[in-house]
């Protein structure tokens, strides 16, 4: 169990498993199997894994077997590479879901008789027998050193919130608002007055929206309500199951963060604090004008939609429009930073759909993905992002960068939408 155990923490340390968290999730979940020696099934892993339901059909869904594939390839390539010199390697049996450890015997060659021979000297003898003890004192006293003062465990997340990005929003004491996409419904009213359906409307965003509506239509003032409702897409939470542990740093006030929804956030706020958006495209709300002021995108009138003003390219989620079988389709995400107008810090991790969400909150806290960016855009300390996401049934599957370039944040906070912006 110890060499399963040392060797997938060599596995881990490596960075094998690439960038998909689900990917290092599969494994961790896989591992914790062996560990107690339970072999899964694979509804299993698309429960706990994957996070779907029990009545989940198997028999139509790939996702598991896909992702079991894509690891045991993963495995195969560091043990042919860095992993080539390793006491033993982990294997994913054919046709099983579970880890198995097989040790590597060295190649022995004939040692040779290494009995003492007689002619050696009692003195070479009692010398050999002080160094044996002096080692053997020197390893019991490094075990109860080890015991006593054991090493501190690794932080995960110290590389992610090394990078330029990260660092920005935790060097100073600036508040952080995580400013989550959200929704405002109303009611829709039957003959009864009863609410009988909830309406989404991108041209009404809160209550206030929802009584300009009927005083400027006063003949529809019987058939909608308002329902005090409002609502966040799932992909949100995933995002911050990315993103908090990065701001959540050893020794941070935790009073300094504040989630809070998208359509709550002020001017005042986006002048003074740090601000990282999450969600949807269509949920920026006011922030909207702010993140494409600057940009070369900006957003379609569906809003599934991204526009690439340079090259007039247009890219079109196709999440909500395949066919519910074992095809693939495509969504898009978007990530940008740059600076505010009195030296705060933006950070939008967004997406057209749920998929590209997802995926673009795993590049922005992967150190690896982090680096790129940074040689893609010469490690500017404004810069955006477009990534294309393959999914299949709400899973993504595979991400790649599309374009990077910087941004000028000077150019944003001076564009005219924004000249109204208070104490600018």
């Amino acid at each position: 169990m110890d060499l399963l155990l040392r060797q997938a923490e060599q596995i881990r340390a490596s960075n094998a498993l690439g960038r998909s968290k689900l990917t290092r999730r599969l494994f961790d979940f896989l591992v914790d199997c062996s560990k107690r020696n339970v072999t899964p099934r694979e509804i299993d892993i698309a429960v706990d894994v994957f996070g779907r339901t029990e009545e989940l059909d198997i028999s139509q869904d790939a996702s598991v077997r896909v992702y079991v594939h894509r690891l045991r390839r993963k495995l195969d390539e560091f043990y042919a590479g860095e992993g080539s010199a390793e006491e033993a390697r982990l294997t994913i049996p054919k046709g099983e879901y579970r880890v198995d450890v097989r040790p590597i015997d060295p190649d022995e060659g004939d040692l040779g008789d290494t009995a003492v021979p007689d002619h050696v000297s009692h003195r070479g003898r009692w010398y050999a027998a002080i160094a044996i003890g002096i080692l053997c004192l020197i390893a019991a006293n490094a075990v109860i050193w080890r015991i006593a003062w054991p090493t501190p465990p690794k932080d995960p997340f110290t590389k992610v919130r090394e990078s330029a990005v990260w660092s920005a929003v935790l060097q100073d004491h600036r508040p952080i608002i995580v400013a989550v996409g959200d929704y405002y419904i109303f009611g829709e009213t039957d003959q009864t007055m009863n609410v009988h359906r909830l309406v989404r409307e991108f041209s009404i965003n809160s209550r206030e929206d929802l009584y300009e509506f009927l005083m400027n239509n006063p003949k529809q003032i019987d058939n909608y309500v308002d329902v005090g409702l409002r609502y966040l897409p799932i992909s949100v939470a995933y995002a911050l199951d990315d993103i908090l542990p990065v701001l959540n740093e050893p020794g941070q006030a935790r009073t300094r963060i504040r989630i809070m929804l998208a359509s709550e956030v002020t001017p005042e706020m986006m002048k003074a604090d740090h601000i990282i958006y999450v969600g949807y495209l269509s949920g920026l709300d006011m922030l909207q004008n702010v993140v494409f002021a600057g940009s070369r995108y900006s957003i379609g009138d569906s809003y599934d939609e991204i526009i690439d003003n340079k090259t007039k390219k247009k890219y079109f989620s196709q999440v909500n429009y395949f066919e519910q079988g074992a095809g693939t389709s495509r969504d898009y995400g978007y990530a940008s930073t740059f600076l505010g107008p009195t030296g705060n810090r933006f950070i939008v991790i967004a997406g057209t759909r749920d998929v590209a969400v997802r995926q673009v909150a795993e590049e922005m806290t992967d150190p690896a993905s982090l680096a790129d960016l940074g040689k893609k855009t010469s490690n500017a300390k404004a810069y955006e992002a477009l990534y294309v996401v393959e999914a299949m049934k709400q899973l993504n599957m595979e991400a790649r960068l599309l374009q990077a370039s910087p941004l000028d944040s000077d150019k944003i906070w001076n564009a005219p939408e924004l000249q109204q912006f208070p104490d600018k």
